[in-house]
């Protein structure tokens, strides 16, 4: 039974977090932690998420120490802000925990883009250099003997499901660079309550234009140029991007099909469309990744749709951890 800490567990990822941790026959949570600032410490989880009463009926318990809780268990999922993450990785990997961490802290192996894009200085370039990027349908094997896993951002792991089969046969024409149009739910700005993300003032409006972080983890991911631009939308949760892609001279819809059916027909969590595109609402509350595509000449529109808070963090870091372990993939996600 791997004993499992969850930090950061009063938000909407930390809640998803716990409730497939209760669901796991070999986890066993130990404790579920905030901050020590937080005005949650000592509530039960279920107090701020009604929907889990009588299932995850834990207290949230304030961390003044990591040291305190890294001792006693096998597994920590950071449900952090970036720079707690950074913080707290090494701190647990020195008692030789396996960790999984939401945050973008050990995204991408190139000190110089934090500060660019999440506002400080990378101090530990030494695990950065070890983290395994958890996207979980191709980096299986690397997964496997992972200390540090840094689970993918939600529209990268859309993005990047959609796009990579077709880049790594190398059916696209880069020379037209990948244009991602992605709608997110307010849910993927965190449950702090702010003007932003006021469900009242919301609009569907595009943010990030040429900034958003995760269009270098895309590209540096992936490795190819991409054009992404993300969307706030005025629902709760869940993520569709529109990709636009330019094809090589003579591919055709059997190849398109072709690439993804090898990629994916033996990965449970992506779910491929032979006609027609896929729909928010067949994804949200589901641990999966729907694919489908349109092709016309030269010209090819992928629709891929995912729960930003389940295969865009916590359904994926389960998963991580279930191939970490040796368990089927789908443990507790299905």
């Amino acid at each position: 039974m791997l004993k499992t800490l969850i930090v950061g567990a009063s938000g909407y990822t930390g809640a998803e977090l716990a409730l497939y941790a209760t669901r796991h026959p070999y986890m066993n949570i130990t404790a579920l932690i905030v901050s020590a600032q937080s005005a949650n410490a000592g509530k039960l989880l279920s107090e701020l998420h009604p929907h889990l009463k009588g299932i995850v009926d834990l207290p949230l318990q304030p961390m003044d120490n990591v040291n305190q809780w890294a001792q006693h268990v096998d597994i920590v999922f950071l449900a952090t802000s970036h720079e707690v993450s950074h913080k707290m990785v090494p701190q647990f990997l020195t008692f030789d925990c396996v960790v999984f961490d939401l945050s973008g802290s050990y995204r991408v192996n190139q000190r110089a883009f934090y500060p660019k894009y999440y506002g400080f200085e990378h101090k530990h370039g030494d695990w950065l250099n070890r983290a395994v990027y958890g996207l979980a349908e191709w980096q299986e094997e690397a997964l496997k003997t992972a200390k540090l896993i840094a689970v993918p951002g939600c529209y990268s792991t859309a993005s990047q499901l959609a796009l990579k089969p077709l880049v790594q046969d190398r059916l696209l024409n880069i020379d037209q660079w990948p244009v991602i149009n992605a709608v997110s739910g307010v849910s993927g700005a965190g449950r702090q309550a702010t003007l932003n993300n006021s469900f009242c003032e919301v609009s569907l409006q595009p943010y990030g234009l040429f900034t958003h972080r995760h269009q270098p983890e895309i590209t540096n991911h992936l490795g190819i140029p991409v054009i992404f631009t993300p969307h706030l939308g005025n629902f709760t949760r869940g993520i569709l991007a529109t990709i636009t892609c330019l094809i090589q001279f003579g591919v055709t819809f059997d190849d398109i099909t072709a690439s993804y059916y090898n990629a994916y027909n033996d990965k449970p969590l992506v779910r491929l469309y032979e006609h027609g595109v896929p729909a928010l609402k067949a994804v949200v509350g589901t641990p999966f990744c729907d694919i489908g595509f349109k092709l016309k000449d030269e010209h090819l529109i992928i629709v891929t749709t995912e729960d930003n808070l389940l295969k865009g963090a916590a359904a994926q870091a389960v998963q991580c951890a279930n191939i970490r372990f040796g368990f089927s993939q789908t443990q507790a996600l299905l």
